[in-house]
């Protein structure tokens, strides 16, 4: 292990180098960070995911940039040019472009004006131009003609471009410019002349500038899209003046014989070489933050979607509306399994309102339906009006809600549900699929990819690569830190459980339906392919309900099964009293301090088994509200300005929440309408899943936009 490495990421993270040196040693071993942060508390000194998977990237990148820097140490030392001081220097570096600029004089160059013009022989006068020393530089340049130089201008035009390059390579100076411009230049955007905006998304930057250190994440990411679009054209506004003041300083002596001539060198530099490296560093780190700002928000975002809470007990039909080709309907029943599908054509051109309330009223009394669930595409809203008419004049005892309908029909054509649903067309897959998301969020929207789900902003405008292992990572989290039913799981659900392979969780599947289900943890030992490591990674987070041990319900791992028992024993209870108030207020009265060195556990993993004693089958979910229900309708003619309604929030952005009010466009509540108090962000007052009460302030139906408030 580097123990330079680990001292680094002390001062950067904050925590201790030995925690630090666990985590690293665990991941080392083939531990996953789920089973870290869960099981191994102790030695992390109890970091979360994030923490674990943060130190893990940061180690990564600080294990490359050393292996960078060594590699130029040596390619340097090779040339005979390494100074203890350059070594020193390039050692305590801790971003990779500033190694970079100290090996740029001593990296071998691909073919520029300075390698040809040193290859003509033109070295020796660039010398004699920085001496300084004579005026006489025509006359020096003309020793230099040859066939290649056939004038003296064009002598010292090649002696410039090699001064210019050696201005262009000197890190102190790189180091400057980047510094100043970094805190003083502007970005600026301007329309293309003739460039197609046709819906204007881009006004706000036809004619923008702002300083580069003030311009939040969003605007860098839609300047982005619009220079790839061919709308804008983007530069940056800055003093070059400083920059030739400050390099002359350092470079022109006083009552030099050849300044002018060196001023010439340092103003090519600065334009040809120096300020665009920098301007793309500067757009490269602007992007790069602004990206992961955005990864941060879908990653909230989706974690909120995620653990949303599962509505249990429910029957349900779900409903994927459409005018032309009807509406697809599905029931599921409580346990998520597939009962009847049918198909109705309430609105036109068919309009056979009569055959599909008689269907309809048919299917909720057969299989006794007690909420509809209905996809929020085309003809949502058409279709929510006809089933609370339908509602309203039966007298029906069912709720209804608007579902979020993102990534169903990426769902419907992929081959998860073709492998579910073979026999299904697409749209009949789809009104399934809303039924389940509804029922259990996190089951069901696993087998979409998260960039599908519609909870994030200009996720196609950012690094796919790093937002697919983001958003995956925040599935695993999720999907770990709710636990998995092994006896009830799809494979793709199983699949994001630690440890598990894609062709293990067949196995585990295909294991279940050949042996009628596993009735203990110990027996998942069983399934093939299944190794120790696999098993001691994956166990803790899947459950085995009213299996033959009652632990194998709960997120205690079969490893501390023996000391859990013990505890039980103390407080003189039994395994029967597992989950009963009276276990509760038994170990409310343990010194858990003195109990965990008796046991010889840590206090944190005692605390873990003490909280799964409480509470066996506790659901995180459940700390987070459950969906609004509705059994009335409104259209956006009915809003009216200072109407007070509950709403659910879809989405959360730099600029505000979106939140379905029951209407067929969602409101947006702008930051500044979010609360009284100042917020930097609207994730600091709402979360996507929040119900939240609003006040509409404003509604615009020609462009289809309702405006609300919080305060």
């Amino acid at each position: 292990m580097n123990e330079t490495l680990i001292k680094e990421l002390e001062k950067t993270t904050g925590k201790r180098a030995k925690d630090i040196g666990n985590v690293l040693g665990l991941l080392q071993e083939g531990n996953t960070v789920p089973f870290i942060a869960r099981y191994r508390k102790e030695m992390t000194g109890g970091m979360d995911e994030q923490e674990i998977k943060a130190i893990s990237d940061r180690f990564s990148y600080l294990e490359n940039l050393e292996k960078r820097k060594q590699e130029v140490l040596r390619r340097i030392d090779e040339q005979g040019f390494l100074t203890a001081e350059l070594a020193q220097d390039i050692k305590k570096q801790t971003v990779l472009n500033r190694v970079e600029d100290l090996y740029r004089p001593f990296k071998q160059k691909k073919k520029t004006r300075a390698t040809e013009a040193k290859r003509k022989g033109l070295q020796n006068l660039a010398e004699f131009i920085k001496s300084q020393t004579s005026e006489n530089v025509e006359t020096e340049a003309s020793r230099y003609l040859t066939e290649e130089v056939g004038s003296e201008e064009e002598a010292i035009k090649g002696a410039l471009d090699i001064i210019a390059e050696d201005i262009s390579d000197n890190p102190k100076y790189r180091a400057y410019i980047l510094k100043v411009f970094k805190e003083s230049a502007d970005l600026m955007t301007k329309r293309k002349k003739n460039a197609e905006d046709e819906q204007n998304t881009f006004e706000m930057y036809y004619t923008y500038s702002e300083p580069i250190g003030k311009i939040v994440p969003h605007r860098i990411l839609a300047i982005n899209r619009g220079e790839e679009l061919g709308v804008l054209t983007v530069k940056f506004d800055y003093d070059i003046e400083r920059f030739k003041r400050y390099i002359g300083k350092q470079t022109i002596k006083e009552g030099s014989a050849t300044g002018r001539y060196i001023q010439t060198a340092i103003e090519d530099a600065l334009k040809r070489l120096i300020i665009p490296s920098i301007e793309r560093e500067v757009r490269q780190e602007l992007t790069e933050k602004s990206e992961r700002h955005a990864v941060h928000i879908f990653e909230e975002n989706l974690k909120r979607l995620l653990l949303q809470p599962p509505l249990k007990g429910h029957v349900i039909l779900g409903v994927d509306p459409a005018f032309r080709t009807g509406c697809k309907l599905a029931v599921i029943d409580a346990a998520g399994q597939f009962l009847d599908k049918d198909v109705i054509y309430p609105h036109p051109p068919q309009s056979k309102q009569d055959a599909a309330k008689n269907k309809l009223l048919k299917m909720i009394d057969e299989y006794k339906v007690t909420l509809l669930a209905i996809g929020n595409g085309t003809a949502s809203r058409e279709t929510e009006l006809f089933i609370s008419e339908l509602v309203q004049s039966e007298d029906l005892d069912v709720k209804f809600i608007i579902v979020n309908e993102a990534g169903a029909s990426v769902y419907s054509a992929s081959e998860v549900a073709r492998e579910e649903f073979p026999h299904f067309n697409v749209e009949e897959r789809s009104a399934v699929s809303i039924a389940r998301r509804v029922q259990d969020p996190l089951s069901e929207l696993v087998k979409i990819d998260p960039k599908a789900i519609g909870v994030g902003q200009y996720q196609h405008d950012v690094n796919q690569k790093f937002l697919n292992e983001s958003l995956n990572f925040v599935v695993e989290t999720s999907v770990n830190q709710v636990g998995v039913d092994v006896n009830t799981a799809s494979h793709v659900l199983l699949q994001h459980v630690a440890g598990l392979s894609p062709a293990i969780s067949m196995n585990i599947v295909k294991y279940r339906e050949e042996n009628e289900g596993f009735k203990s943890r110990n027996e998942i030992k069983k399934v093939p392919r299944l190794g120790a490591k696999t098993f001691e990674q994956c166990v803790g987070f899947l459950r085995v309900a009213e299996g033959k041990e009652p632990l194998d319900q709960t997120p205690i791992h079969p490893e501390r099964y023996k000391e859990t028992y013990k505890l039980i024993s103390l407080i003189g209870m039994t395994e029967s009293d597992i989950g009963t108030k009276e276990l509760a207020e038994a170990l409310h009265q343990v010194n858990l301090e003195e109990v965990a060195g008796d046991l010889g556990i840590g206090l944190p993993t005692l605390l873990d088994i003490v909280d799964s004693l409480k509470a066996p089958t506790r659901d995180i979910r459940d700390e987070y509200e459950v969906p609004l229900l509705k059994s009335d309708v409104l259209k956006m003619g009915d809003l009216k300005k200072g109407m007070k309604l509950s709403g659910t929030v879809r989405n959360v952005t730099d600029f505000g929440a979106f939140v379905d009010i029951g209407v067929k466009q969602d409101g947006l509540v702008h930051i500044s309408k979010l609360t009284k108090k100042f917020i930097k962000h609207p994730m600091e007052a709402v979360s996507v899943g929040d119900i939240v009460d609003v006040t509409v302030i404003d509604i615009d139906e020609g462009k289809g936009r309702i405006s609300l408030s919080m305060k």
